[in-house]
Formats: structure tokens, sequence, C-alpha cells
């Protein structure tokens, strides 16, 4: 079992997203990074505690780290400081934080090559996961329980084939 944390602007849809990924065993939206404990929601919004919005995931060996970057990469704008989609705040930045030196290796090295083939700056922050606190109940599965609900996040850009 694995473990990374991923930050892409608004948790719910990145959360949808990687729900239905194959290898990808369970997911939980929260607060990353931040330095309060507990926040609630309306906290991480004030941006005052520099919490952003994350989600866990829990993946089998059967998905790669570098696949999970991949998908992360195709669903957010990684020149994009602090805004995704229509949100913006320190709470929507994006992020890859992790637990393992080998787990930042990894992104690090992911983010190098990713910034070799653009121009643009990559501002994707790879830090090592200081905190996490569960999100509210509702935020949790939030567009399974309000599929109209807001979503920055193409959901269709995951392929038949890569869904569980």
């Amino acid at each position: 079992m694995n473990k990374i944390y991923l930050a892409g602007g608004c948790f719910w849809g990145v959360e949808a997203y990687f729900k239905q990924l194959k290898g990808v065993l369970d997911t939980k939206v929260g607060y990353a990074n931040g330095n309060k404990e507990n926040p609630t929601y309306e906290e991480v919004c004030s941006g005052l505690y520099h919490f952003s919005e994350a989600i866990e995931i829990i993946y089998t060996n059967e998905v790669r780290l570098e696949t999970i970057l991949e998908h992360f990469f195709r669903i957010i704008n990684p020149f994009s400081l602090n805004k995704q989609g229509g949100d913006i705040g320190i709470q929507y930045r994006t992020g890859i934080y992790y637990e393992t030196l080998e787990t930042k290796e990894i992104a690090l090295k992911f983010i190098e090559k990713k910034q070799s083939e653009s121009s643009q700056k990559i501002v994707v922050e790879v830090e090592p996961l200081v905190n996490f606190y569960d999100a509210e109940k509702y935020h949790q599965d939030y567009l399974t329980k309000n599929p109209n609900g807001y979503c920055h996040i193409d959901l269709g850009l995951l392929k038949d084939e890569e869904k569980k």
C-alpha cells in the first residue's frame, strides 16, 4: 500500500477523478500543510492558516507514482499560482506532498522532466507532508453525493481503459 497527497485546486474534482483510477484503493479530502490544528473549511478559506485543499490517495503497486503524477498534470494547470479553474486563493495552490524520500525523489524528477518540456515556470510545490486534517464529512465524496456540483476538472479526461 502506497500513499501520496496532492493539492490541485478544489479538492472535490481531484478526488472524483482519482477515485476512478485503476489501482487507487481509497481517497480522502482534507487540508494539508497549514499552521493550525484541525482547521474548519471557513478557516482554510480565510487563507490565514496557509492550508491547501488536498487529497490523500492510497494506491496499490498496480499503478506507479509516475502514472498518478501524469494524471495529476492532466487535470491541473501547473503554471497557475494559487488558482485552478474559477477558484482563487492560497488554499487552491497545487502541490505534491510526500512522506518518504523515495516519493520525494520521484516527484522532483517528474517535475524536472515536465519543466524541461516547457518554457513556462511550473509552480507546483513539492514538500514534505507536515500535516493533513480530514475535511468535514460533507466534503468527502462530494461530487458523488452532488453530481451537479461545481467542478473545475474535466472528469472525462480519464479514459475508459484507465478506470476501475
